[in-house]
């Protein structure tokens, strides 16, 4: 069967060129696949603003909030193991989560960002935001809940993922640090051999630095190095929430797991029952808080946030959305800020990551990501 009507994907091709020439990022890798089969794998355009250097398909990036997916996988993960249950409370796991009315928040509400908790980008000014140990304290002292979980979809920029990844960390009955988890139970039973917590020294050459380009709104420091967002030049860093490096192939791969149901390559990572019931939209008509500001600002509707266990799913709702407006309503992923997307149509059958350089403001790159997704499902016949 033919999966791709080619002059589709030629058009594809040339959104993707028009963007670059226009400014809108320096650079892209994409890959998408059928069922399986890879039907276009490719690089566009730069790494830098002045063209330097071409960018390549295994070309390895920060992937910013991405990252947020493996610690999703690895808690559904650990819930499918029986070490704890959607319904636990958090306080039950971490008893320094104290003080209500964020004690009464579970792992559901966590995934779901519906804890609570405000969706701050830092638990305190001007920290380091590279270590585990310290991020957990910080949110421990400075992040109260405001409301009563599961109540509002506030989305978690930080918080959320620092707490999941140290309850991975306390409880994993090998006692072994949340760099050595990931390695072990997800990216090398996947080959995901190009992705790491932290810059893994080997990759430093195909790292593509992000350029901010002004649209974020934190700093990202490191103690190991200096700079304004050196967090994603460390080989050090532990951050459960944003510091994972990866290329667009180890992305598909990841995304070609959960299209099969929780498995590859022979690997079982999640069972189809949890891959069904994550795919799910579990924030009724709640918005995201975090984006409805953006939405006003674009004189955009207040779009539903349409949140499913720790995946963005597109929903039924014809809104500005990254995962397009022409995927079906099941279709799930995760993004990263401004640069990075992942999804599957598990109706379509079709698995969908990219990898960009040059960060993109929040609208501009929902507009973006949609315009390329609605391409790519639009190829298909």
């Amino acid at each position: 069967m033919v999966a791709v009507w080619h002059q589709r994907i030629h058009r594809l091709k040339q959104v993707i060129e028009e963007d670059i020439a226009r400014g809108d990022y320096y650079g892209l890798v994409l890959k998408v696949g059928r069922g399986g089969e890879v039907v276009l794998e490719e690089a566009f355009g730069a790494a830098d603003a002045e063209g330097a250097r071409p960018l390549a398909t295994d070309d390895v990036f920060s992937i910013f909030s991405v990252t947020k997916a493996f610690t999703n996988i690895l808690i559904l993960k650990a819930i499918e193991e029986g070490r704890f249950a959607l319904t636990t409370r958090v306080s039950e796991l971490l008893p320094e989560f104290t003080g209500a009315p964020r004690d009464r928040a579970t792992i559901y509400h966590l995934l779901t960002h519906t804890a609570g908790m405000p969706g701050v980008w830092t638990p305190k000014p001007g920290m380091y935001l590279d270590r585990l140990d310290d991020l957990y304290q910080a949110v421990i002292e400075h992040v109260h809940g405001v409301v009563e979980p599961g109540s509002r979809c506030d989305y978690s920029p930080l918080v959320n993922h620092v707490l999941m990844g140290m309850i991975l960390v306390r409880h994993d009955p090998q006692g072994r640090d949340y760099r050595t988890l990931l390695h072990e139970d997800l990216f090398a039973p996947l080959g995901m051999d190009s992705t790491s917590m932290g810059l893994r020294p080997d990759l430093r050459d195909r790292h593509v630095k992000p350029d901010m380009r002004g649209t974020v709104p934190i700093k990202h420091l490191s103690r190991d190095l200096p700079g304004d967002h050196a967090l994603f030049e460390s080989p050090h860093t532990e951050s459960p929430h944003v510091g994972c490096a990866s290329s667009t192939g180890d992305l598909w791969r990841f995304a070609e797991m959960l299209r099969r149901g929780g498995e590859l390559g022979g690997v079982r990572i999640l069972s189809p029952t949890m891959i069904r019931l994550a795919r799910q939209v579990h924030t009724g008509d709640m918005p995201n808080e975090l984006y409805r500001a953006a939405h006003l600002r674009a004189g955009w509707e207040v779009a539903p946030a349409c949140m499913g266990l720790g995946f963005n799913v597109r929903g039924t709702r014809i809104v500005p959305h990254q995962l397009g407006t022409l995927t079906s309503p099941e279709t799930f992923g995760n993004y990263g800020a401004g640069s990075t997307l992942l999804w599957v149509d598990p109706e379509l059958d079709v698995s969908f990551a990219a990898c960009s350089a040059g960060v993109m403001t929040q609208t501009a790159n929902i507009m973006r990501f949609q315009k390329l997704s609605d391409l790519v499902v639009s190829a298909m016949i």
